[in-house]
C-alpha cells in the first residue's frame, strides 16, 4: 500500500493492524491450551467406548480452539488489568500489538467455530459443555474450561457424562484454587496494583496459606478415587498417593511461611509442583487406562 494511502487511512480513523501471526497465537494462551488438550485427550482415551480416529482428532482440535477462544476473550476483557501487571504487561493487547476489537472478534469467531464443529461433527452434549465453559471462563474469569475438559472429552466419545469423568473434573476443580493462590501469594503486589481482589489481598497471606493447605488435604485423597473406586489399577494408586503426598508436603511448607518472607520460595515451589502434579496424575491415568484396556483385550 502506498504511503499516501496509509496516511489517509490514519486520518479517517482507520489504523492498520500491527499484529503478527505470533501475536494472535499468543492470544490463545498456548501453555494453557496444551494442558486443556491433554486433559481432554485423557478423558477421550479413558472413556469405555472407542471413537473413530478422525473424529477424535476433530474433537481435540475443536476443544483446543475453544480453549484458545477463551484465552483471547480473557485477554480482551482484562487488557486494562494486564497493562499494570509485570507478569502480563507484554501480552499482545496491553502492549498495543493487537487492538481490543481484534482480540474480541478473534475470540468470538473461534468460539462459534469450535462449538459448531463439535456439535455438528461429534455430538451436541460435548458442544454444549464447551460453550458453557467458554462462557464461564470469559465472563467470570475462572478456570472452568480447564476443569471441564476431561468431561467434554468423555462426552465427545460416549455422548454421556459418568461418575468416572466427574471424578476427573473434581481433581481439577480442587487443584485450581491452591495452584492460583500460590501464584497470588508471590504476585500479590501486582494484583494489588491492578485492583484484583485475589485471596492474599482480601483475606491476607495467613488465611491464604491455610486455605491452600486445606485444599491440599482434600485434593490428595480425591486424586486416589479412580483407584479406590476400581477404575484403575494399583499402579495408578501408587502414583496418585505419591503425588498427593507431595502436594500436601509443598502446601505444608507454604503454611509455615512467615508474612515477612519476601522471597516466597515455598509458594513458587508449590506453584511449579502443582503444574507437575496435574500433568503427572492425568498421564498416570492415561497410561493406566491404555495398558489396562490392552490387557483386557489380550486376555479376551
Amino acid at each position: 500500500m502506498a504511503l499516501a494511502d496509509h496516511k489517509l487511512m490514519e486520518e479517517v480513523g482507520f489504523r492498520m493492524s500491527e499484529a503478527t501471526a505470533g501475536d494472535f497465537f499468543a492470544l490463545l494462551k498456548p501453555r494453557v491450551m496444551s494442558l486443556v488438550v491433554f486433559t481432554a485427550f485423557v478423558g477421550m482415551v479413558a472413556a469405555p467406548v472407542a471413537i473413530n480416529p478422525l473424529l477424535a482428532v476433530i474433537a481435540i482440535l475443536a476443544i483446543a480452539i475453544g480453549a484458545g477462544a477463551s484465552g483471547a476473550l480473557n485477554m480482551w476483557y482484562d487488557a486494562d488489568i494486564d497493562a499494570v501487571m509485570t507478569r502480563t504487561a507484554s501480552r499482545p493487547v496491553p502492549a498495543g500489538r493487537v487492538t481490543p476489537g481484534e482480540a474480541l472478534s478473534f475470540g468470538l469467531v473461534l468460539s462459534a467455530l469450535s462449538v459448531m464443529t463439535l456439535g455438528v461433527l461429534i455430538n451436541w452434549l460435548s458442544a454444549a459443555l464447551l460453550a458453557f465453559t467458554i462462557f464461564f471462563y470469559a465472563v467470570i474469569y475462572t478456570m472452568w474450561l480447564k476443569r471441564w475438559t476431561p468431561v467434554i472429552g468423555w462426552a465427545a466419545v460416549t455422548g454421556s457424562v459418568s461418575l468416572e469423568s466427574l471424578i476427573l473434573f473434581l481433581i481439577i476443580f480442587l487443584w485450581t484454587p491452591p495452584h492460583f493462590w500460590a501464584l497470588a501469594l508471590f504476585k500479590s503486589d501486582d494484583y494489588a496494583r491492578a485492583g484484583i481482589p485475589m485471596m492474599p489481598n482480601v483475606a491476607g497471606h495467613a488465611s491464604t496459606r491455610r486455605q491452600i493447605f486445606a485444599y491440599a488435604l482434600v485434593l490428595a485423597p480425591v486424586g486416589m478415587l479412580p483407584w479406590l473406586l476400581g477404575y484403575t489399577t494399583a499402579a495408578y494408586g501408587a502414583v496418585s498417593v505419591l503425588l498427593g503426598l507431595g502436594f500436601v508436603w509443598y502446601s505444608w511448607k507454604v503454611l509455615g511461611m512467615s508474612d515477612a518472607d519476601r522471597a516466597m520460595k515455598p509458594a513458587k515451589a508449590l506453584f511449579g509442583y502443582s503444574l507437575l502434579y496435574l500433568f503427572a496424575i492425568f498421564a498416570a491415568y492415561l497410561v493406566d487406562s491404555v495398558v489396562g484396556r490392552a490387557l483386557v483385550m489380550g486376555g479376551a
